[in-house]
């Protein structure tokens, strides 16, 4: 159904995006899911959180994005995009997988410096959540973006989806931070103004699950 969601209710759309998305999957995660010791360097950097269920029953990620710096070995940040979604997904599962699991992710973009942009790096990531994992986005926020990092997102816009970018909330105005405040909930971190404990992605613990179709 997501990816007939994805296609506007196409279904030669969305068979061709399946049958795609079934020999990728088959080729670049054969095990059905990336183990830890194959993104060594990028958990290292200690940059991606995972925070739990959102008050609107979602499971939260953060990413902040001062402690990442463009990939030297590609391969592996295309692993590490796809360990991360899977785990993330996986966390909203109640006991089985239903199909319509959605993430929030929040991009922190506070204490940048231009050494950390990485528009290739988001490029990669927003192009695998369209292609590899349809109707999965719930909700993008982008918080603390500084001025000189808008001409790098207008360059990684360019390559989304309107269906992606209308899911994206770049946090500027009060009633935008009330929004992303009561939208992730309780397992805002106390960096943040909430009460919850930022948690590593690789701290979390989950039994790797079969994706749906």
């Amino acid at each position: 159904m997501r990816f007939l969601i994805a296609r506007s209710l196409d279904a030669e759309k969305a068979a061709k995006m399946f049958v795609q998305w079934q020999k990728w999957r088959a080729s670049f995660v054969p095990l059905n899911f990336i183990p830890p010791t194959e993104v060594a360097d990028e958990l290292n950097a200690k940059k991606v959180f995972l925070q739990g269920i959102s008050r609107t029953g979602h499971p939260v990620v953060m990413v902040q994005v001062s402690k990442h710096f463009p990939a030297k070995d590609q391969l592996q940040f295309k692993k590490f995009v796809v360990h991360v979604l899977d785990k993330s997904i996986a966390s909203g599962f109640r006991g089985k997988e239903i199909g319509n699991e959605k993430l929030i992710v929040i991009l922190d973009l506070q204490q940048i410096s231009y050494k950390n942009i990485d528009v290739r790096g988001m490029i990669t990531g927003f192009q695998f959540l369209q292609a590899y994992y349809p109707e999965r986005l719930a909700k993008c926020y982008l918080i603390y973006m500084p001025g000189f990092f808008v001409h790098a997102w207008r360059l990684v816009s360019r390559f989304l989806e309107k269906a992606t970018l209308e899911k994206i909330v770049i946090v500027t105005s009060e009633e935008e931070k009330r929004e992303f405040t009561w939208e992730v909930g309780e397992v805002l971190p106390e960096e943040y103004g909430g009460q919850a404990k930022l948690t590593l992605v690789q701290d979390v613990e989950l039994t790797p699950l079969e994706l749906d179709d």
